[in-house]
């Protein structure tokens, strides 16, 4: 603490060290700050004149919030900060009605009153919507200053996570610091993908994620929910198909509405043509099957109109449970391209393709045509349609769809493509790199469970594979990235141990997808902060 020495002018009362008030607080010249119910006044004895200099406090330049992802721009100023006090409450601007939901939720977490739509007074925390804000709707700018706060953006994204700074930088250093944050994402699409085909999760388990991504400014949760394991949620159009156990369509909607206050899309993933084994149990007779009659595992047979039939009246039934703008189609692994010579393998599907595109067209062509019809129908459900690299073929009479947008998870897969060529056709790419961002379940084929360390050291969204970045030049058709829990191994950790074992690499993924510049902290710091703000 610095202290300077002022006299105490004659006549004040002695009340004005304006400077010792507690953050949370405000004073008037003259006036002490509040510390209870009002009292009937007291005469006041005369002042009496003292040759001793009264000490007041300053402040020294205020520095940036300790949060994870960290924020982007802090201007400091001198002063106590704001931590909520006897008399705070979080208020909303005249006219920004629409944040009540964000305000509220604040006001819970903090503990203090919600005074609805109205002024700010001394110690209170406003909420503001500035439609013409510049940095996005997802930008915001939290001011702190004379012992209040007030959280202004363009949209009610952006305020959400102002008010997530706010929770943060109390839990980290006990007051939000002076001065003016502006703050914004890198990039667009920032979150978790979680399998819950191979193992299922409970409806409680996955809101939980919810809360933990939202505290850490992640706004798309994947669900991955049919498999040759099992399909996970309730289905009227196909309730044959469904495994047991798994969630209800009550209990989806509780997830999504959830994740709707929490400025999280949830986005509903039916992989086709391949991996859909639990379908194929229940209509065998769509199996993929190869010249010799022997059935492909997970596979369907896309040369038979009955199997476009089943998996389009999965996508619209699901594309109303879920009212986000994406829809993942799959598109990997189809185990028909796995062999050497697919059309001497699965003669049906060469016919097929020859049949609907023409003399030169093969397997790779019908499979990408596949991947078209079901693109058309997420978008006539306005969704946009998201599919794994390895269903994206080159060099045939078919391409995919340019709207389509490619996940990128490996480069592993027979006739592997590098990311650059997506990017050079001019597509929009998401990062899952498989050799980062993946937490493969009983750790199969060479994976290992991720730390977070490699993520926060070394990850990237240009590292799109392995560990080579693609030019800058392209940064941005990087979408953003995921961080995919899959259960290949489904019971070699419980829910439990797969929360915990996700915490660390989930923050490093949130940090590394927020800011671009190269984190401040250490790796070791950064899980200190991250059990700081955990524990809070």
């Amino acid at each position: 603490m610095v202290l300077s020495l002022t006299v105490a002018g004659c006549g004040e009362g002695g009340g004005g060290d304006r400077g010792t008030a507690p953050p949370g607080t405000a004073t008037t010249p003259g006036t002490a700050p509040a510390t209870g119910p009002a009292t009937t006044p007291t005469p006041e004895a005369s002042p009496t004149p003292s040759a001793t200099p009264s000490p007041t406090r300053t402040y020294p330049l205020s520095t940036a919030p300790r949060t994870i992802p960290s924020v982007r721009e802090h201007e400091p100023a001198r002063g106590p900060g704001w931590r909520p006090g006897s008399g705070s409450a979080v208020v909303v601007a005249k006219g920004s009605g629409a944040l009540a939901d964000e305000a509220r939720l604040l006001a819970g977490e903090l503990k203090t009153a919600y005074r609805g739509e109205g002024a700010a007074r001394a110690g209170d925390i406003e909420l503001a919507l500035n439609t013409g804000q510049a940095g996005g709707p997802e930008s915001y700018t939290l001011t702190t200053r004379g012992g209040r706060v007030r959280i202004s953006a363009p949209d009610q994204a952006g305020a959400f996570y102002g008010t997530r700074t706010v929770k943060q930088a109390l839990r980290s250093g006990g007051a939000v610091p002076e001065g003016v944050i502006r703050d914004r994402p890198a990039k667009p699409q920032r979150g978790l993908n979680l399998d819950i085909a191979r193992k299922h999760f409970s409806a409680a388990w996955i809101e939980d994620r919810l809360r933990d991504m939202a505290d850490l400014k992640l706004n798309q949760l994947g669900l991955h929910f049919s498999d040759d394991q099992a399909f996970r949620i309730e289905s009227t159009s196909h309730p044959e198909i469904v495994s047991q156990p798994h969630l209800t369509k009550a209990e989806v909607r509780r997830i999504v509405a959830l994740a709707n206050r929490l400025h999280i899309s949830v986005v509903p993933e039916v992989d086709s043509p391949g991996h859909l084994g639990a379908v194929l149990r229940a209509h065998p007779q769509l199996q993929l099957r190869n010249v010799q009659g022997t059935p492909r595992q997970g596979a369907i047979d896309i040369s038979k109109p009955a199997s476009a039939r089943i998996v389009d009246d999965l996508l619209r039934e699901y594309a109303e449970l879920f009212p986000g703008p994406w829809f993942h189609v799959g598109a990997d692994e189809y185990q028909a391209l796995t062999v050497r010579d697919p059309a001497a393998s699965y003669p049906q599907l060469a016919r097929a393709a020859r049949q609907k595109y023409g003399a030169g067209a093969d397997v790779e062509d019908l499979a990408t045509g596949w991947l078209n019809d079901r693109a058309a129908v997420v978008r006539s459900e306005r969704k946009k349609a998201k599919a794994w690299n390895d269903g994206f073929f080159a060099g045939g009479p078919v391409s995919a769809h340019e709207d389509i947008e490619v996940e990128y998870w490996t480069g592993k897969e027979i006739g592997a493509r590098e990311p650059v060529e997506y990017l050079r056709e001019g597509r929009r790419v998401v990062n899952l790199n498989d050799e980062y961002l993946y937490y493969v379940l009983g750790e199969p084929n060479q994976f290992t469970y991720p730390t977070g360390r490699r993520i926060y050291q070394e990850w990237t969204p240009l590292v799109l594979r392995g560990s080579s970045a693609v030019p800058e030049r392209y940064g941005d058709q990087i979408l953003g990235g995921r961080f995919a829990v899959w259960c290949d191994l489904a019971n070699s950790q419980t829910a439990a141990q797969v929360a915990n074992g996700i915490r660390m690499p989930l923050r490093a993924t949130a940090q590394k997808l927020w800011d671009p510049a190269t984190p401040q902290l250490t790796w070791e710091d950064f899980r200190a902060l991250a059990d700081r703000l955990d524990g809070g």
